[in-house]
């Protein structure tokens, strides 16, 4: 596109085309859709939805302030209107397919909680439900919703709902600015520039360094929540409002480098974040200011800028699709594995992304691009808020009905309560008395297998479990949520004590969080034998004599080598006649080891010896098997 010399920003009516951006949204699409493929290179590809945030908070910002410009108002119905046939005919069809979907595929045990994400999804409020549940979009432990990418769009139309209030509330305060205010020969004040754009950079501010401290302190809403994330738009939003500016300050030559290292920024971005980046925080700087580059470099660069790459015909059709693209990818991939009964391999995620951009491109020929251009729509700002909000409801009481068409999760009649006897291990030969070694069967494990062959043929569920089926999901240990699991950095030792705690005989629970998650059956334990119980368990410490590299912080994970050093000072100290030690199985690649290899052994068996000298006996938990994440 030829470069443009520094003026105001024109009217929509003479805006002219920007195959730049189109381009650029083409790559935040292809970051975002190769990221859930599992490309590994791409490992911040998550980051191309913040390049949307300032696309749309360039666009959205410059439309309204022309409008202000030329007619002193903004027209509300009409925005929304607009708002309406552009996004809701594409977005709630893909809620009902994909909520249909997940009914007839997903686990019954899943699909109530997939039900809700999707009604919150229909009315565009994902994003709080996401933050309430303290989902993790880039650390999941559990299957992710194939909602869970509305959340994005939840922010979107949040913005778009409060942005114009506020832009509308200023031009009356404008208009009605007293008359010494005026400008000499103007006989009506109008919009200023200068004070919009500083209102709106005030916001953006204020939202970045939320955005900051809910990095560190509350992690999911600084993920998901407008607060945390309005300066991603705002960026875009102050840069449409400055572009005169922007363009009086910048030369072709200017414009074009400005150009290139946006982009260089937002590819780098793509690929040197990854999932264990505190996010956003200051690492979603790189591709929000790669944006701004990008968009603020367009008309000025002309061919010598990006343009050259971003306005390519295949970069433009990318980008003309990405809507469409970003809502089919994401439940496409996630539902894909339950459909064909197996994880996908690379090449078939590859395969169903590259299939979700083919119902994509339907999806804008026949849906989105009708709507957003239907003359009987747009006449009457009336019909297109009706038509969205009949949209959403539809969505909504499609989920409705998906959650009340669900199998009953409360069974029927009562389960016999499980009884052990425990008795003396019997020693028992194992074939021909005279031919084979004896081994020692503890009669316990006979018992349990026994109990468990009965339950082969029993399809009912009774409805004495506990926890409930509805509950199981959310059935954590205590110490998981009342503090006694030291965090993550941590590296002095919790002083919490359970059973009895006035008993003269003590019981160690050491480890980390799969350690952790044996204390129901511990403590049961303790308690029935009138033992005191000392939780000493912290997150991903496993408790083996070896060092740990930390994927998260980027060096040698002290906090953990200190935090076992105190427990082994607390043994010493609380003299206890056993330790239980438990640890997860899954501490492989950048760890330095493997469970059971060479590393994994020496390190148990040196903190085994280690505790024994301090007079305890010792009982290991063997790692729990871990299921593959679909």
């Amino acid at each position: 596109m030829p470069a443009s010399s520094a003026r105001p920003a024109t009217s929509p009516s003479r805006r002219r085309y920007r195959p730049d951006i189109e381009g650029l949204r083409a790559v935040a699409v292809l970051g975002v859709v190769l990221y859930h493929a599992h490309v590994g290179v791409l490992s911040g590809g998550f980051a191309g939805v913040d390049v949307f945030f300032v696309v749309s908070g360039y666009l959205i910002t410059g439309l309204l302030w022309d409008e202000l410009q030329r007619s002193r108002r903004i027209n509300l119905p009409a925005f929304y209107g607009r708002r309406a046939r552009r996004l809701l005919p594409a977005s709630v069809l893909v809620v009902v397919v994909t909520a249909v979907a997940a009914r007839h595929w997903l686990p019954p045990l899943q699909t109530p909680a997939v039900a809700k994400d999707g009604l919150t999804s229909a009315l565009y409020v994902a994003n709080y439900r996401f933050a309430f549940a303290h989902t993790s979009y880039l650390n999941a432990a559990t299957p992710p919703s194939p909602f869970q990418h509305y959340w994005s769009l939840g922010v979107e139309e949040q913005f778009y709902l409060l942005w114009p209030l506020l832009l509308f509330a200023a031009s009356l305060a404008w208009r009605y600015q007293p008359h010494y205010q005026h400008r000499p020969g103007r006989t009506e004040a109008g919009p200023s520039r200068a004070t919009a754009t500083a209102g709106l950079a005030a916001v953006t501010v204020a939202s970045f360094f939320l955005s900051l401290w809910l990095t560190h302190a509350n992690q999911p809403w600084a993920f998901f929540s407008l607060p945390a994330r309005v300066w991603e738009l705002g960026a875009g939003g102050v840069l449409a409002l400055a572009t005169p500016a922007v363009n009086g300050w910048l030369d072709r030559r200017a414009a074009a480098a400005l150009g290139w290292a946006g982009l260089g920024l937002i590819l780098a971005s793509l690929v040197t974040i990854d999932s264990h980046t505190p996010f956003p925080g200051t690492a979603a700087l790189a591709p929000v200011l790669g944006a701004v580059a990008v968009l603020a470099a367009g008309e000025q660069a002309g061919a010598h800028g990006p343009v050259g790459v971003l306005g390519q015909p295949v970069m433009r059709m990318i980008g003309r699709i990405s809507y469409s693209w970003y809502l089919w990818h994401w439940p496409m991939l996630i539902l894909a594995p339950d459909v064909l009964g197996h994880p996908l391999s690379l090449a078939q995620n590859l395969l169903v992304a590259g299939l979700s951009g083919v119902v994509a491109t339907a999806s804008f020929l026949l849906i989105e691009t009708p709507a957003r251009t239907s003359a009987w729509l747009s006449a009457v700002p009336r019909r297109s808020l009706l038509t969205g909000g009949g949209l959403s409801a539809g969505g909504a009481v499609a989920c409705l009905l998906v959650a009340a068409s669900l199998p009953s999760l409360s069974g029927h009649g009562l389960a016999p309560v499980a009884a052990i006897h425990v008795a003396k291990p019997v020693r028992q030969a194992l074939a021909a008395p005279s031919a084979s070694p004896t081994t020692t069967i503890d009669p316990a494990v006979a018992q349990v297998t026994a109990a468990v062959r009965r339950t082969i043929g029993v399809h009912d569920v009774p409805t004495n479990l506990t926890p409930t089926l509805t509950h199981a999901g959310h059935d954590d240990p205590p110490v998981f949520y009342d503090g006694c699991m030291d965090s993550y950095l941590d590296a002095t030792v919790e002083n919490c004590a359970f059973g009895d705690v006035a008993s003269n005989t003590s019981v160690v629970l050491f480890g980390d969080s799969h350690a952790a998650m044996w204390f129901p059956a511990v403590d049961g334990v303790a308690n029935a034998r009138g033992w005191r119980l000392l939780n000493l368990t912290k997150a991903t410490c496993p408790p083996l004599e070896v060092p740990i590299i930390s994927p998260v912080l980027g060096r040698t994970f002290t906090e953990c080598e200190t935090w076992r050093q105190n427990v082994l000072n607390r043994i010493a100290a609380v003299h206890p006649a056993l330790v239980i030690l438990g640890v997860a199985r899954h501490y492989t690649g950048i760890y330095g080891f493997t469970p059971y290899n060479n590393l994994w052994m020496s390190g148990l068996t040196q903190m085994i010896a280690q505790i024994r000298l301090l007079g305890a006996k010792v009982v290991v938990i063997g790692p729990v098997p871990k299921p593959p994440m679909l």
